[in-house]
């Protein structure tokens, strides 16, 4: 369905378009390979075939879905939602401009009421990076489970953020207790960047979707949902930083709900306070040795 809302951007908009590589078209082809490898996992997990019709919920940008048409090609339908108007509007230009108009549907909707699909309409659905944004996991994982066909497989690729809320927690009561030395302001400027992007106590985890829930979480809600042949894998690999340059990890955001660290630094600090805390981080972060961590779940089920 066409889209008629006047809104031209919005936070998941802004950060699948710029924040996600900060805006550098070399770093922006780097992510894109890296996403299509989870893309084509989900799809793998759903078992594509020709002639399916499949739902992406959350679509953004269409990865998953242009991706599937892709590789099950022309009699494959894809059904694409989002709850971003703007990122419907892209997509549904992009499907244009490959030629695949009349294999999609662009519903406007949230994952937790596809209103705009019927009872078991549909043969596969997926979700990459899109369930850790639902306020409502389990209304989501009911209405997936409701539009799947008897015998429909469910797939989704889910960041784990909750570990990296509890490191920020744990460096505030580390410098609440004032385990560092009181002369140096760079752990607590430190600690004040990195809340700004996650929560910073447990409680405030707790209250966010991104981080109130963990891998076994996923299982559960699956469970609930009445899915079975459900399978979960966690990845985590651990790695030195990509060797980005400064300038660019400076308009990177971690997820879209955060701000990127430029906004940070001009939103959070004084230019003194800046000044001090860019020149140690950049330091380290050029070092090279800087270690980051990626946690993925892959889930997959069968609505029996």
């Amino acid at each position: 369905m066409p889209l008629t809302n006047d809104v031209t951007h919005d936070n998941w908009s802004t950060w699948i378009h710029r924040q996600r590589h900060g805006n550098d078209p070399a770093h922006e082809h780097h992510v894109r390979a890296e996403i299509t490898r989870y893309a084509d996992r989900v799809l793998d997990s759903v078992r594509l075939r020709p002639g399916m019709t499949l739902a992406d919920i959350g679509t953004g940008d269409g990865l998953v879905g242009f991706r599937a048409i892709e590789r099950a090609g022309a009699s494959i339908r894809v059904l694409m939602t989002d709850i971003s108007a703007p990122l419907l509007r892209h997509t549904e230009e992009s499907a244009r401009s490959l030629g695949v108009s009349g294999q999609c549907a662009f519903i406007h909707g949230s994952a937790e009421n596809l209103a705009g699909i019927a009872n078991e309409a549909v043969d596969a659905a997926t979700m990459r990076a899109v369930l850790a944004y639902v306020e409502d996991k389990p209304a989501a994982m009911r209405e997936i489970y409701r539009i799947l066909k008897p015998g429909g497989r469910f797939a989704i690729a889910e960041p784990i953020l909750r570990d990296e809320a509890l490191e920020v927690c744990m460096l505030k009561q580390l410098v609440d207790s004032g385990a560092f030395n009181a002369e140096d302001p760079f752990f607590p400027l430190l600690l004040r960047c990195r809340a700004a992007q996650f929560p910073d106590t447990e409680e405030k985890a707790r209250s966010l979707s991104i981080t109130n829930y963990g891998e076994r979480d996923l299982v559960r809600f699956a469970i609930d949902a009445g899915f079975t042949d459900i399978r979960l894998e966690l990845h985590i690999e651990v790695r030195t930083e990509d060797s980005l340059p400064w300038e660019t990890f400076l308009r990177t955001s971690p997820h879209p709900l955060a701000p990127s660290l430029e906004e940070v630094f001009e939103k959070e600090f004084t230019r003194d306070e800046r000044a001090y805390l860019e020149v140690r981080m950049r330091a380290i972060f050029e070092s090279g040795a800087q270690l980051g961590a990626e946690r993925i779940a892959y889930l997959a089920a069968k609505r029996p």
